[in-house]
């Protein structure tokens, strides 16, 4: 099992198109859940007059979730196919599902976007397209859920992959490459074997075939070093050792590294993982390193460490992309709250807003708009109140987005677009 490769998979649609249901079947279906299991969870589901919702409950193994029939709490699961193990994000609710993703919680390799047959495009699908494109996700598989529903009408197929095509081409996904796949997640259609004998007209593969389809995402190995400080420690005999996870490429023995923005920097003397010394680190590394001439004074917790060639981005401003999740007013120029980006906690000020987006199509909307509230998106102009490190997500993804937090909550979660280097 270790030597398979593992993906993050995200499960995304409109409420109630059978998200969970889909899960939970995967689930099943490959043994990550035995029959018996099924079997209890049946039973209970008959006795509350809820058969459909089974598979679901597989997903929801909380009381109160079962008492009201839907997902809340954010399940993370593992199943395994012939090729890869995968961790379902499971993102019941669209706020967690945006947060989640754009704060890195669980950044998604692909996803399965469910869209029940018989509603066809809903709000929250058209919005989920333009979120996957926006975070980053770049592999979609398309289950046209709910098939039993409309009674395995090859007709009703084509017309909701229709609709889902003419969305996807708009925020520049390519249809032609996608598989869209006629499942009823509650029946167990083209789920682990295709075709269906309801679908006999279905060519394409079943959604475990997709999954082991996907390709793996490349390691961020090629990628300029950025290693954000955890905490620095000193140690007897050896100094001052920070400690980090390396998030983008790699780092050697001997070699040249500048801690930001403090500016402090010389030659790597160790690197250190699980307590035993190693030659070099990459990326997911969490390690402990030692730089000559580098001590307590001049590293603490969100500074980022990186080559001295291509030290890491320090930003006098950024112009951010970001997604209100809530406020319980407004938020205009002049809000200070504090952005959480890789392990740095900074305040930062709103110095303008530029453009307010159609959260369905991430078209600019309006011009610089007096103020912005709860479910707006936005390209914001941000000034740090003190020197802080942070990359465009174009060039450097793992330090380019953050979450914005204020009153014990998260206020929005975005991504840096540009930034004015001080």
């Amino acid at each position: 099992m270790a030597d398979k490769p593992h993906m993050n998979l995200a499960v995304i649609g409109h409420i109630d198109h059978g998200k969970s249901t889909l899960v939970g079947r995967l689930m099943f279906e490959t043994g990550a859940v035995p029959a018996h299991m099924i079997e209890k969870y049946k039973q209970e589901a008959r006795e509350k007059g809820k058969e459909s919702f089974a598979f679901a409950w597989v997903m929801d193994s909380l009381k109160e979730e079962r008492e009201r029939g839907i997902t809340i709490d954010i399940a993370h699961r593992r199943f395994d196919t012939d090729k890869y193990y995968f961790t379902v994000v499971d993102c019941p609710g669209h706020r967690d599902f945006v947060k989640n993703m754009i704060t890195g919680a669980s950044q998604a390799d692909a996803a399965i976007l469910v869209v029940a047959a018989p509603d066809g495009v809903m709000a929250q699908t058209k919005e989920h397209i333009f979120l996957s494109r926006t975070l980053g996700i770049n592999q979609l598989i398309i289950a046209v859920n709910k098939m039993d529903a409309a009674k395995y009408s090859e007709e009703r197929y084509k017309e909701v992959k229709e609709q889902v095509s003419q969305l996807l081409g708009m925020v520049g996904f390519k249809a032609s490459e996608i598989p869209f796949i006629p499942t009823s997640a509650f029946e167990g259609d083209n789920i682990s074997k295709t075709p269906s004998p309801n679908t006999p007209w279905y060519k394409g593969p079943s959604i475990l075939e997709a999954l082991n389809a996907l390709k793996t995402p490349e390691k961020p190995d090629k990628l300029p070093l950025r290693i954000p400080v955890q905490d620095a420690y000193t140690i007897s005999g050896i100094g001052t050792v920070p400690v980090g996870r390396v998030e983008t490429g790699i780092m050697k023995k001997g070699d040249k590294v500048v801690f930001m923005p403090t500016g402090a920097g010389g030659e790597v003397k160790s690197i250190e993982m699980h307590h035993e010394e190693i030659p070099q680190a990459g990326p997911g590394d969490n390690i402990g390193w030692n730089v000559r001439g580098v001590g307590k004074a001049d590293v603490r917790r969100g500074d980022v460490c990186g080559h001295s060639d291509n030290p890491p981005s320090v930003a006098e401003e950024f112009s951010a992309q970001i997604v209100v999740l809530q406020h319980p007013s407004a938020i205009t120029v002049g809000y200070t709250p504090v952005f959480h980006c890789h392990t740095t906690q900074t305040a930062c000020t709103l110095m303008s807003i530029d453009k307010k987006l159609d959260p369905k199509t991430g078209q600019a909307k309006e011009e610089n708009p007096t103020f912005i509230k709860a479910g707006d998106a936005a390209i914001v102009t941000v000034r740090p109140t003190k020197p802080m490190c942070i990359e465009p997500v174009k060039s450097i993804p793992q330090l380019g987005r953050f979450a914005i937090r204020d009153m014990g909550m998260t206020i929005a979660a975005g991504m840096c677009m540009s930034v004015k280097q001080k």
